[in-house]
């Protein structure tokens, strides 16, 4: 008894599978303000007061998807400047495995290297006096 195999899944089921992801956690923080309905508190904020870098993400995208940046700014800074890029180099993914050719080639080693550090320094400087404007809003 021979097993056939499974059809080759098409490179576009990626970038689609993650954009539908994206596209209903982005509903359900629409729906759901993070401010009023119970979120988990992230784990380092719990521990030591501290705001990681990604503090303030959800309550951004809950601002983003009513159109206020400036409210999604003062949530996370970082965060709320990256939507645009993120967004761009989905479309520019999805847009190439869609056309058959092969997705793009991982990000080289120095972009990922500055990606940490930008964000290694945006978590030390939320958490400074002199920097407290970076810190999340609630």
């Amino acid at each position: 008894m021979s097993l056939l195999p499974l059809p080759a899944r098409a490179a576009w089921h990626r970038p689609v599978a993650l954009g539908a992801a994206a596209a209903a956690g982005t509903a359900l923080l629409a729906i759901g303000n993070p401010d009023t309905t119970h979120v988990p508190l992230c784990p380092l904020k719990a521990i030591t007061g501290l705001d990681c870098p990604f503090c303030g993400s959800l309550r951004a995208v809950h601002s983003l998807t009513r159109l206020r940046v400036g409210e999604a700014l003062d949530h996370n800074l970082v965060f709320t400047v990256a939507v645009p890029f993120v967004v761009v180099g989905w479309l520019l993914w999805l847009r190439r495995t869609v056309a058959g050719r092969p997705a793009p080639a991982p990000a080289p080693r120095w972009a990922t290297t500055v990606a940490v550090a930008v964000l290694v320094a945006f978590g030390i400087a939320r958490n400074l006096p002199a920097f407290a404007w970076l810190g999340s809003t609630a």
